[in-house]
């Protein structure tokens, strides 16, 4: 048995349980996906969570859409936001850091392609990432012994981080071998 891609991770935030139940049906197969019915969940997941992308409601009693999106933006969420909700835009969006926004109803073609989109620019920024990191580790894995690399603490982090981005990047892009396989065959060490 072929074993299958991990998918990638969104979140829908909505406090009308039945629309983020909704948007979270329309998105099976595309992603793996949590809800989240109040702000404060919706935060509590992110933290506890590897997301990649969030789709937002902005009304929502307590803790707003609008409120979640600045915590998002001051915890430096390394994710996505595509609002999606009722509330008709105006010139206050320009300013809001979020990635796309949807006018509700959206149907489901729509909602998949906005979050097909949003992950594969976030796989390639992740890309980017891992690539810059990954060359850094590889030269020092080709030039120095494994005694003094297993001994040195920021070299062990670059290694995990290293991981932790490639393993988004495959989730995100999931056809990227090439691009992996590629970057692998440059040689880094010393001649």
């Amino acid at each position: 048995m072929e074993e299958q891609a991990e998918l990638p991770h969104a979140l829908v935030v909505d406090d009308e349980r039945e629309v983020a139940d909704a948007y979270a049906l329309r998105l099976r197969g595309l992603c793996e996906t949590k809800t989240a019915y109040d702000g404060e969940s919706a935060l509590e997941t992110v933290r506890d969570s590897a997301i990649d992308v969030v789709l937002l409601d902005r009304h929502m009693p307590g803790l707003s859409g609008d409120d979640v999106l600045d915590e998002l933006d001051a915890m430096d969420f390394a994710g996505r936001v595509i609002m999606v909700t009722a509330i008709d835009p105006t010139f206050d969006i320009l300013d809001m850091p979020f990635d796309d926004y949807l006018c509700k109803p959206v149907d489901r073609e729509d909602v998949r392609a906005a979050v097909t989109q949003q992950c594969t620019i976030l796989g390639y920024a992740t890309l980017s990432e891992y690539f810059s990191v990954e060359a850094k580790r590889q030269v020092i894995a080709a030039e120095l012994p494994a005694d003094r690399r297993e001994a040195h603490d920021e070299y062990q982090r670059t290694e995990e981080r290293s991981q932790r981005l490639e393993g988004r990047a495959r989730r995100l892009l999931g056809n990227a071998t090439e691009l992996f396989d590629a970057f692998d065959d440059i040689a880094r060490e010393s001649r």
